[in-house]
């Protein structure tokens, strides 16, 4: 069924009230309040995959306030990373989990989709995966300008690029404690489940593991 121009700009609205709250709760005059819990300055912003693009304008705009009250704002894209460790691994690689994959799907889809998510597995998740870059990019950034630490804010996006191979209650959890204190809020594509369920582009099944406050 399609959603009517009422339900959009419902959704719509619901996306322009989390973003709103998210700004009210970072530049707060007492210091960043995203989460209830001391020394853990993770959040989740939750919206609907089709909104996409919808979001990256409300970002912008977030973007722009914070930087306006004298903070910055590091952006990070799951997706970027992941194509730069694909890669790394070079054209040979490359070349021959393409060829397998293709050779497995003929036999079955989804024996074709498990082993191309034993191929990625190792390059996505665990404390050595895209967490590791996360954490390093957001630690290179405060060396350089340590001056600037305490009003820097890490967004990370794209996560949608990355299913059905990606698992964000993993990403936060090894981010925790590497992150020299920044806070961090990761751009959630799915749907919400309960106070603390999410679903992962609203397809996977709900995860009830994460520790952040969720905006939606």
């Amino acid at each position: 069924m399609t959603p009517s121009l009422f339900d959009q700009s419902e959704h719509s609205q619901g996306l322009q009230q989390a973003m709103s709250l998210l700004r009210r709760d970072l530049i707060h005059p007492d210091g960043p309040r995203i989460s209830t819990m001391r020394n853990y300055r993770f959040a989740i912003l939750q919206y609907r995959p089709e909104d996409e693009f919808k979001l990256r304008a409300e970002v912008q705009r977030l973007s722009g306030d914070l930087i306006a009250h004298g903070w910055v704002v590091l952006t990070i894209s799951l997706q970027a990373l992941l194509m730069q460790r694909i890669r790394a691994q070079g054209d040979d690689w490359l070349q021959r989990v393409i060829a397998r994959e293709r050779r497995t799907a003929k036999k079955s889809r989804e024996r074709g989709l498990n082993e191309l998510k034993g191929k990625l597995a190792p390059l996505i998740e665990g404390p050595d995966g895209l967490a590791a870059d996360c954490s390093g990019m957001i630690r290179a950034f405060t060396e350089r300008h340590p001056d600037q630490a305490e009003r820097t804010l890490a967004l990370i996006g794209r996560a949608g690029a990355l299913y059905p191979f990606f698992r964000s209650s993993a990403l936060l959890r090894h981010l925790d404690g590497n992150t020299g204190n920044v806070p961090v809020v990761l751009l959630y594509p799915g749907q919400r489940h309960g106070q603390t369920g999410l679903s992962f582009m609203g397809k996977i099944a709900p995860d009830s593991d994460y520790r952040p406050r969720i905006y939606a």
